[in-house]
């Protein structure tokens, strides 16, 4: 196999336990509604022996009534039942202590958010928003999370789709695997350069390249998995190393990517700004703190 682009079911029953997956329930909620979100896949499986809730994208599915979602575009209904999903995760463990919460494990291979007239004048934001909420609120709440890329991870849909994971983990590049916010030729239309220049600057340069092994450079990928026969063993490892991560109270998710992206040369400046901005705001912050009455 030369590649899981659009083969987002495949890559699931590839990294849980043989035969283990139960479609369309998590906890207490089960998704009846097979018309609902057709193009998000739910449900929950075992992981090495323990109970996960799995969320992917079906490449293969199509939404009828909103026509531009399709080949594992994330639209308005997806993103509100993925949101479901983790928000049935929650319920199911809430009495549980932190280190019995179960992990999440996202399968990412999405080329994008379906950001169609009609879905943008009921809320497309509001459902991307809503998932991305309900994953920081298990992230905080002490459910580990891993995103595992397996194909595209591009714009809107990888922000609410991945980018709230504790870790993220892809296939290497020569899979296929892309991650980027946008093509350069966007991009140049937006920053009004040539795209000559983008494209020289992708060689070098993490912001504007799309592979994985630039994003493992900015700490945005945990760990480049070299083999797609790996896949399963790295996700069961990162859950494992979360564990002990946030027992142990270590930065994770987003903060945590920051920090790792630093110390891997990918992130130089932006320490630097962090670090200045807080100087700033500390300088100030007394004349705007509450008075005591």
């Amino acid at each position: 196999m030369d590649t899981l682009i659009g083969q987002g079911l495949v890559a699931l029953e590839m990294i849980v336990d043989p035969g283990s997956f139960a479609r369309d329930r998590v906890g207490a909620k089960e998704f009846t509604d097979e018309s609902y979100g057709p193009g998000a896949v739910v449900g929950t499986a075992t992981l090495d022996g323990q109970t996960v809730t799995v969320i992917a994208s079906d490449a293969e599915a199509f939404n009828e009534k909103f026509p531009v979602v399709y080949a594992g575009i994330i639209g308005m209904e997806e993103g509100y039942k993925m949101a479901s999903a983790v928000y049935a995760t929650l319920a199911a463990d809430r009495d549980a202590p932190a280190s019995a919460k179960r992990p999440i494990v996202l399968i990412v291979d999405t080329p994008g958010n379906g950001p169609g007239k009609v879905e943008e004048i009921f809320g497309m934001n509001k459902a991307t928003g809503a998932y991305q909420l309900a994953l920081a609120e298990a992230r905080a709440a002490g459910h580990p999370i891993v995103a595992a890329v397996i194909g595209r991870a591009i714009s809107g849909a990888f922000l609410c789709h991945g980018l709230q994971a504790d870790r993220i983990v892809a296939l290497d590049a020569k899979f296929g695997t892309m991650i980027h916010v946008m093509p350069l030729t966007s991009v140049s239309r937006i920053i009004k350069k040539n795209i000559e220049v983008l494209e020289e600057l992708s060689k070098s340069n993490p912001v504007f390249a799309a592979g994985p092994q630039f994003f493992h450079k900015l700490g945005g990928v945990e760990e480049v998995v070299p083999e797609i026969a790996d896949l399963r063993s790295v996700v069961i490892r990162q859950v494992a190393a979360l564990r002990v991560a946030k027992a142990k109270g270590e930065a994770t998710g987003p903060v945590g990517r920051a920090v790792l992206g630093a110390a891997r040369g990918g992130r130089v400046t932006r320490p630097q700004v962090a670090a200045k901005m807080a100087a700033e705001f500390a300088a100030v912050a007394d004349k705007y703190r509450p008075q005591s009455a």
